[in-house]
């Protein structure tokens, strides 16, 4: 199994979970120029906000979309756009990426934003 294969395996576990409580999920990806969150109901099927480095006013406030301040910003993106949908709870599902780093930047920052989980 390669690096990708080992990760979705991980992720699957965590999603599964989340499907069996039909919560709402804020989820997490990430490449190294870019990191994209979204909000999506409990049934899977709806988005109901999303934020990420690819967006035109995302990319003019940042020099990188690759780094911890990025996804700060994407963090605080995505809390605001998921209140104004009526979100206040979410669960976390980090996609099978380390609790660390890019990842932990954006979580944190979307609880700073007024998420919980």
């Amino acid at each position: 199994m390669n690096k990708k294969e080992v990760r979705l395996r991980r992720a699957r576990k965590t999603r599964a979970k989340i499907a069996e409580l039909k919560s709402v999920r804020l989820t997490v990806f990430r490449t190294n120029s870019h990191i994209y969150a979204q909000v999506i109901d409990g049934s899977g099927s709806r988005v109901l906000a999303a934020a990420s480095t690819v967006e035109a006013d995302v990319r003019s406030q940042l020099p990188n979309g690759g780094n911890k301040q990025a996804a700060q910003v994407v963090g605080k993106l995505i809390a605001e756009r998921a209140k104004a949908a009526g979100v206040e709870a979410v669960a976390f599902d980090r996609a099978g990426f380390q609790y660390h780093g890019r990842v932990k930047a954006l979580a944190e920052a979307a609880r700073e934003g007024g998420l919980k989980f």
